[in-house]
């Protein structure tokens, strides 16, 4: 068993992160699904329908949530979650490295897959010094 993944993001990102990581990698080998948070959002509905997914993804290993901004309402949700009874660990800052990281230590625990999400996110930054 692994944990599961759970994009919470603003409108766009997480579907588009999914179908490039899908690209590099066609064969997902974690239970994943995006939630995408709009501008005029009901809290109470959306914490309902972040608790589906949840539920659905979790199958005993617990959720890693990943959201794109912290402090953003997408990661507010997300970190509300625990709040709630739920089994996740929630990690901010989502870039296309730090996904395909995850996908690459799906053996991994909920918290080990939560360092090495925040890893790979660093890591995938580069700064060019010519």
């Amino acid at each position: 068993m692994s944990a599961g993944v759970l994009l919470i993001t603003h409108e766009g990102v997480g579907p588009a992160l999914i179908a490039a990581a899908r690209h590099v990698m066609p064969q997902l080998p974690l239970r994943l699904a995006a939630m995408e948070v709009p501008a005029d959002v009901n809290i109470a509905d959306t914490r309902e329908i972040t608790n589906r997914h949840l539920r659905e993804l979790d199958q005993g290993e617990g959720v890693l949530v990943l959201s794109d901004l912290y402090g953003a309402t997408p990661c507010n949700i997300g970190l509300s979650m625990s709040e709630h009874g739920a089994h996740v660990r929630c990690v901010s800052g989502l870039n296309l490295p730090m996904l395909l990281r995850v996908m690459n230590y799906a053996d991994q625990k909920l918290p080990e897959l939560a360092e090495i999400a925040a890893s790979g996110g660093r890591r995938g930054i580069f700064i060019d010094h010519a």
